[in-house]
């Protein structure tokens, strides 16, 4: 059986990118570092950029995409993502030599992994998450949304493992430098999950196969990994098997996998 391995390469306003492994193929869900950091933060875990076959955008926010361009170009890598995106980010990726455009919520199959996008609600053109699977596992991926659908329940709800928005606790938020309308902006349909938003709906859709949790996204300013922590203290009570990490801004996660022992 072929091992699904992955790593937050990365997590904040400061930058995203997601690393995923299984048989033969490497992709990465966005590329929000310089090339130079990725590649940096790729061999901290024992991977090589060589190795990548293609990036996949949830979205055009520069903390997304500001290495995709460097990233595609320097290795022909297929760059995969919706019109809305595409078009969006094309400032800061700049000519991309081979780009796929999808629509959402298609599936698409690269090599080993099959990639399937769904629709989140943030401040963009045609924001996605993504279900990324191996045949035997899944991991979804879902941050910079501020509400969370009944579609992405029913995505989210048989993963093997979940990387989550728990951007911000609201009275850190309240309290803290953001101007109200920037507050207002977060809090919105179209902003941000709370670290309770995100809570809770772990809590519904948690089952007994769900491996991995992982926060991601968290505000250096509105939130700390000590109060995301403290929000799921109770899911992890009720929860053993659960594996918790937080993804920082400043390094990668160390390589996870998937098993039933």
């Amino acid at each position: 059986m072929r091992l699904m391995r992955f790593s937050v390469l990365g997590s904040g306003s400061g930058g995203n990118s997601v690393y995923i492994e299984s048989g033969s193929t490497s992709i990465l869900i966005d590329a929000g570092f310089s090339g130079k950091e990725i590649e940096k933060r790729l061999n901290s875990v024992g991977k090589s950029s060589e190795q990548l076959r293609a990036i996949c955008l949830t979205h055009e926010h520069r903390d997304h995409v500001s290495g995709v361009g460097v990233l595609a170009r320097r290795h022909k890598l297929s760059v995969w993502g919706n019109e809305g995106t595409i078009q969006g980010s094309e400032r800061i990726t700049k000519k991309i030599p081979d780009v796929r455009e999808f629509q959402t919520s298609d599936i698409v199959q690269l090599g080993d992994l099959e990639v399937r996008s769904f629709p989140i609600m943030h401040d963009t053109s045609d924001p996605v998450g993504f279900i990324v699977s191996d045949g035997h596992y899944s991991l979804g991926i879902c941050t910079d949304t501020g509400h969370v659908s009944h579609l992405i329940t029913k995505r989210l709800a048989g993963c093997d493992g979940v990387i989550l928005e728990f951007n911000h606790d609201p009275d850190l938020l309240r309290l803290g430098p953001y101007p109200l309308r920037l507050q207002q902006r977060v809090r919105s349909r179209h902003g941000h999950l709370a670290n309770e938003e995100s809570a809770k709906f772990l809590n519904q859709i948690c089952h007994p196969e769900l491996k991995h949790v992982i926060l991601a996204h968290l505000s250096e300013t509105n939130n700390t990994p000590e109060h995301a922590m403290k929000s799921i203290e109770s899911l992890q009570a009720k929860n053993p098997q659960l594996e918790v990490n937080v993804a920082a801004q400043e390094r990668a996660l160390p390589l996870l996998n998937f098993s039933k022992t």
